[in-house]
């Protein structure tokens, strides 16, 4: 009796998905027709792109412009990378150009985008195009208002997160653009799946930035996708105004409490080094960081006796877990916290007073956007004095 071999499981996932890709290919409508900011009579010597956008605080994004199409380069996806990722944006209506084999080549303005990450949301409701997206990696971690009523209305699906994406719900929605991040882990960024069926995809790296500002420039990210630079550069100035004028009023305070921020999580204490966006916020906010002078970017592992040895009278805890309600939550939690000086004079704020039932917190999305409100929030808290007038708006003091 002779025995009938089958394909390896994952060889049948594959082909599965490219005829799907191919099906859905055959019955696509091709954009040119679709999209009414088709070129219809393409010059070579026009530019496409009289709105110009200048990165000033991100790193980590680069773009330059040529007449129908623009390179945006992203040099720092995640934490020790060792590539950049580059894309090249071709005006629709016109030839894309040669020799750009390792980039992506985009049409636009896109038509369609799914997001992988709320932290891309507020983009989208600033610029204007929340009409153009079609999907989200959560619907319930959601905090946009213009967003969140899409949801409800039908108009947006889910599409599973980063590393559990529903890659044949994403070749039905068959966007212009899919948005995510990188960690730099094979096993659960969605990057490369999504690539290789076919979708086209931004990795956006806003959270690899060590400023306020620089977290918040990635607005123009997304807009170069849809061809809103000038509505990006308008948005982008009003607030690094915003926020350079709020961190005006507190330079000069001669009184800087002292601050400490995170908690003990399984043992160990995750503190954010001195060069962190963290650490600049608190220092633009009037306060003394007690781990300013170290260097480093990311965060600094630390035991409970060496935050304790340091903080132990230090005038201000901020930024602990989002499950305390109360200060009774934070003692049940771990007794030891009573030693702190800022437990018992009850200055603890922490940032989730923006917090949906389930648990989406808009500090995360929203507070990226708007890093000026968050720096108030700070100022008032550490400085009340100098914004009277200022109500906290995504942080909130820890309830007895």
């Amino acid at each position: 009796m002779k025995l009938v071999k089958f394909p390896h499981p994952k060889l049948i996932t594959f082909l599965f998905l490219l005829i799907t890709t191919l099906i859905i290919a055959c019955n696509h409508t091709p954009t040119i027709t679709q999209n009414p900011a088709c070129i219809q009579n393409y010059d070579p010597n026009t530019d496409y792109f009289p709105h110009k956008i200048q990165i000033t605080h991100a790193t980590g994004l680069g773009v330059e412009y040529h007449q129908n199409y623009k390179i945006v380069t992203v040099k720092n996806p995640w934490q020790n990378a060792k590539t950049n990722f580059q894309y090249v944006l071709v005006q629709c209506g016109t030839p894309p150009p040669s020799g750009f084999n390792q980039a992506q080549i985009i049409t636009v303005p896109v038509n369609s985008i799914v997001t992988l990450s709320t932290t891309h949301l507020p983009h989208l409701a600033k610029l204007g195009v929340v009409d153009k997206l079609i999907g989200v990696s959560n619907s319930q971690q959601v905090n946009t208002p213009e967003v969140v009523e899409r949801i409800q209305a039908g108009k947006i699906a889910e599409v599973g997160n980063n590393a559990n994406i529903d890659i044949e719900r994403l070749l039905e929605l068959n966007p212009d653009l899919v948005t995510t991040f990188g960690t730099g882990n094979s096993q659960t960024d969605s990057y490369s799946k999504l690539t290789e069926v076919g979708l086209q995809v931004g990795i956006n790296a806003e959270y690899m930035e060590d400023t306020p500002l620089g977290r918040s420039e990635w607005l123009k990210f997304t807009a170069l996708f849809f061809n809103q630079e000038e509505q990006a550069e308008k948005i982008f100035q009003e607030i690094a105004n915003k926020y350079e004028h709020t961190a005006q009023t507190a330079k000069s305070v001669t009184n800087r409490p002292t601050v400490f921020v995170g908690f003990n999580f399984k043992g160990t204490w995750y503190m954010p080094g001195g060069n962190s966006y963290v650490a600049k916020y608190l220092a633009d906010a009037g306060g003394n960081y007690l781990w300013s002078d170290d260097k480093s970017f990311g965060s600094l592992p630390l035991s409970f006796e060496v935050v304790v040895e340091r903080a132990s009278n230090a005038d201000y805890w901020l930024n602990f877990s989002q499950a305390w309600q109360t200060v009774q939550d934070l003692v049940a939690e771990d007794n030891r916290y009573t030693d702190f000086q800022a437990v018992q004079n009850g200055n603890l704020y922490t940032n989730n007073a923006r917090v949906n039932d389930s648990g989406g917190n808009d500090y995360w999305e929203g507070g990226m956007s708007n890093p000026d409100i968050v720096l108030s929030d700070l100022i008032k808290i550490l400085h009340p004095e100098i914004l009277p007038d200022h109500q906290l708006f995504y942080y909130r003091k820890l309830g007895q």
